[in-house]
């Protein structure tokens, strides 16, 4: 279900709770969000769009979205400055990303969380970690 993107920065600014398997919902709600945004996304927390679990759905390289659960950066190298805009918050912001993250997720298979971790770099890696931000309850 499409839903409104929340720019309310004290509910944007609280930390996610982890999420489960019945989550499901929320996950197909971030892809049908971003899919509907005319504009492009990239990336979107579930804070975004008021829940207040740990969900990021995300576009990879070849334009395919994805969900993940409970996110958490592993490692993180080759720092950078970026300057990014947001959905939910209308003025650039400043910050240190890595052009090389390893993060820790579940993904849903056959109704149950899997554990994996993968690898990502430059543009996806720097969507992923501003999506992740949003799960601290940091504004981005």
């Amino acid at each position: 279900m499409i839903k409104e993107i929340v720019t309310d920065l004290e509910a944007l600014a609280k930390p996610a709770v982890p999420a489960t398997a019945e989550d499901e919902q929320i996950g197909q709600d971030l892809l049908d969000t971003m899919a509907s945004i005319e504009d492009g996304c990239v990336c979107l927390a579930a804070n975004q769009i008021g829940s207040d679990k740990a969900i990021i759905a995300y576009e990879d390289e070849d334009e395919q979205r994805h969900v993940m659960f409970n996110p958490r950066i592993k490692q993180a190298t080759q720092p950078f400055k970026a300057t990014e805009n947001c959905l939910s918050i209308s003025k650039e912001s400043t910050v240190t990303r890595f052009n090389v993250i390893k993060v820790s997720f579940e993904e849903l298979e056959d109704g149950k969380l899997v554990r994996k971790e993968k690898r990502f770099t430059e543009w996806v890696a720097e969507c992923i970690q501003h999506a992740i931000d949003h799960t601290k309850g940091r504004l981005v």
